[in-house]
């Protein structure tokens, strides 16, 4: 490909995720982009394989904002899929790899994409997915695949390289990246060039981001939290070590082997890590960013962390539909003043450029001090849900993005999660928020892992009932667990029940799966089960 890379063929003037790439292929030509430990791509080798992606494409198909879909762990194809897009002016709409083939089909049949890649080990899958997806013209595998199925590498050599004619535009969709799907069935989230452009600079600017930096990756790619933190790896041209998924002795093993400057972990993952027996004495000298998200740290994790680890942490609260506040590392003081150790339960001070509001249910502003849902709006939102109008309205009542979660300010201007609204326990006509009942649990030497919700209660509407898992090898009474609560919490919210399990089961972001617990754990008792 010649030097001059791709001819500007947009109308817009504004900087797209496309941009970024062009530029690091020209700015950083030979520095390493993406590295999975068998394989390493140059910005340069990486911008040429995602303009013959895009090509290929747009020769099966694929016009401006089409969208085109993704099956597949973790992976260097996974970014060269976003990067085509990205490039190109299509939506990136990604998978949940671990959802059920129902799940799949109905996100798929809602993304209705043009072409749908997918890794060797989902052909099974894919080929389940292929009669109900008359829209999909072509299905590209990656490895060995079926007869069916183009060959992902076959695919690319046989583009020209001249590139994809089509370019993106600022307010071109960039990305349809589903919801968890904590508030029920997956929402397809609309992100579009402009506000992750700005996303990719927060986070750079942030943390701190150098073309000399080695970012970890290990959350799912399909996830928005990975992503924008590739992005801000991508705004400074810094690369990217990619890990097929999270397994906490192979965190350790990169951190030591390949030097990571920075890893991105949910805060239940930085508890796997520091779980691991003999962590105290591994190498984690490089590492100068813990950044984590997906939900706050518990606060017994953070302050064992920051001793093991030093003053690297870094937190980020958002969610797909956008970015709402940061806890900067110079923020994370467990040796300051009462006032400055009580910021580390806090997700920090909104970002700069966005806006967040306490509000009643009536989107009235709550009185100073007092918890309310939190709503914002900034540079780095998203556009609405896919095929979901209604849904869009609700959440974007008057330009605000509705969060669903309850928070406080302090009088420095930091934001505490309380809850999530639907989390919250209303019991004898008292709100009782789960969040502050898990970390009184937690506090208790025993207690590795903590859930709290509501079941019904005939006398008080709901009562609160504790799931817990203890740590290896502990004992613990219900009465105990109780009694300890009393210690640090009014009596109304102390649990009413308490269910030990083996595990929490959690989402594929590393968030508790209240839904799953409520299943599980749900239902009323006049016993304590599972006790030890």
């Amino acid at each position: 490909m010649r030097d001059a890379l791709l001819p500007a063929r947009r109308i817009s003037t504004g900087v797209t995720l496309g941009d970024l790439i062009e530029r690091n292929a020209r700015f950083s030509r030979d520095d390493v982009a993406f590295d999975d430990g068998t394989r390493r791509l140059t910005h340069r080798s990486f911008f040429e394989r995602v303009s013959r992606l895009a090509e290929a494409l747009e020769a099966r198909g694929c016009q401006h904002q089409d969208r085109v879909a993704m099956l597949s762990m973790n992976s260097i194809e996974y970014f060269e899929f976003y990067g085509a897009c990205e490039l190109a002016g299509y939506m990136a709409a990604t998978v949940n790899y671990r959802l059920a083939l129902a799940e799949m089909r109905a996100i798929l049949e809602s993304a209705a994409p043009t072409v749908l890649l997918f890794e060797s080990q989902y052909a099974g899958l894919a080929e389940e997915l292929r009669a109900g997806l008359p829209g999909v013209r072509a299905w590209i595998c990656i490895g060995p695949g079926p007869s069916w199925a183009e060959d992902y590498e076959g695919v690319l050599a046989a583009a020209s390289g001249a590139g994809p004619r089509g370019r993106s535009g600022e307010d071109d969709i960039a990305h349809l990246i589903f919801t968890s799907g904590t508030t029920g069935k997956p929402k397809g989230c609309m992100l579009a060039h402009r506000d992750s452009v700005n996303k990719a600079a927060m986070h750079a600017a942030e943390m701190g981001v150098t073309p000399a930096d080695r970012m970890l990756l290990v959350m799912p790619y399909f996830h928005v939290g990975a992503k924008g933190m590739q992005l801000g790896a991508c705004w400074r041209g810094a690369t990217v070590i990619v890990q097929r998924s999270f397994e906490p002795e192979r965190v350790v093993e990169a951190i030591e082997r390949d030097k990571a400057t920075i890893v991105h972990l949910a805060p239940t993952m930085v508890q796997s890590v520091l779980e691991l027996p003999g962590i105290e004495g591994r190498d984690l000298s490089s590492l100068r960013v813990v950044g984590y998200s997906a939900a706050p740290m518990p606060i017994n994790v953070l302050r064992k962390g920051l001793v093991l680890m030093g003053n690297v942490f870094h937190q980020v609260y958002g969610q797909t539909e956008g970015a709402i506040s940061v806890l900067l590392r110079s923020q994370h003081r467990p040796d300051g003043t009462a006032r400055e150790r009580r910021w580390l339960e806090s997700v920090g001070q909104p970002l700069i450029g966005t806006e967040v509001r306490l509000v009643d249910d009536h989107d009235q502003d709550v009185p100073a001090g007092e918890p309310g849902e939190i709503i914002y709006r900034g540079g780095v939102m998203f556009r609405g849900f896919w095929n979901d109008m209604p849904a869009t309205m609700q959440a974007l009542r008057g330009g605000w993005v509705h969060s669903g979660d309850i928070g406080r300010f302090d009088e420095d201007g930091f934001l505490y999660i309380v809850d999530r609204k639907k989390d919250m326990v209303i019991s004898g006509g008292e709100n009782i928020y789960t969040r502050e009942v898990e970390q009184a649990l937690v506090q208790h030497p025993a207690v590795l892992e903590a859930a709290v919700i509501g079941i019904a209660d005939a006398r008080w509407g709901e009562a609160v009932r504790a799931v817990v898992v203890l740590r290896a090898g502990s004992r613990l009474s219900e009465q105990e667990l109780v009694d300890h609560c009393r210690t640090l919490i009014a009596g109304y919210k102390k649990p009413r029940s308490v269910v030990f399990a083996a595990e929490l089961p959690k989402l594929h972001n590393g968030k508790v799966d209240k839904n799953r617990i409520r299943v599980l754990h749900g239902g009323a008792l006049n016993s304590i089960q599972g006790k030890p």
